[in-house]
């Protein structure tokens, strides 16, 4: 019976761990191609936004009205070249916002067509928007009463409202963003200014004649 030599043995041993070697290095490598194959991208990210801090200053001026609104906006005349005096612009540069205030006197406008108007203008936006919920106001001691408008959706405005005396005053407003809608981008910065409308439709009140 031959006995295979020492050096044949150990040359047979090294071709052996050679095949295992490269036979695992084969699995793995097509274990990561399957891997790269099935890659999904992450999903688009947004930047993180730094809220300031609620803070609020008065606004008194010859208008009819006054009320509070937030330290980081500040307040401009409406520009367009068909706006009436009391026509104003609560401007939010950080968040590429601004808050359309249109004030009507009732004196040579009925409240059924400032009204319907307002809900008009609101639901022209439905066409890319899923719904749009109604929230009412109600301040008997101030006499200002109106509605909110939350309109969901991918939607230019996605907060209208008006309010009024049902008399002598009526305010519309709308909130709008300087940039392509996207509620998934802008939905916790609505939220957050969402409640500065709050609190401008709580602390409005009608100036007496």
């Amino acid at each position: 019976m031959a006995v295979e030599a020492p050096v044949y043995k150990n040359k047979r041993m090294r071709i052996l761990k050679l095949s295992l070697f490269l036979s695992i290095a084969i699995f793995f490598t097509h274990c990561i191609d399957d891997e790269e194959d099935n890659y999904v991208p992450k999903p688009r990210g947004y930047y993180k936004i730094q809220f300031p801090k609620k803070e609020y200053r008065l606004y008194d001026s010859i208008c009819p009205f006054k009320f509070e609104y937030p330290q980081y906006g500040f307040l401009e005349k409406d520009k367009h070249p068909m706006a009436e005096p009391c026509w104003l612009n609560v401007e939010f540069p950080y968040f590429k916002a601004t808050l359309h205030l249109t004030y009507k006197s009732m004196q040579n406008n009925k409240i059924s067509d400032l009204i319907e108007d307002s809900r008009d203008l609101a639901v022209k936006h439905q066409i890319k928007s899923t719904g749009i919920e109604e929230t009412l106001i109600l301040r008997d001691s101030s006499k200002v009463f109106g509605l909110i408008y939350d309109i969901d959706g991918n939607t230019a405005s996605s907060l209208q409202f008006y309010v009024t005396d049902s008399t002598n005053h009526f305010i519309r407003g709308a909130l709008y963003f300087n940039t392509r809608p996207n509620i998934d981008s802008v939905k916790i910065v609505l939220d957050f200014l969402r409640k500065d409308v709050i609190h401008f439709l709580h602390t409005l009140q009608w100036k007496k004649k």
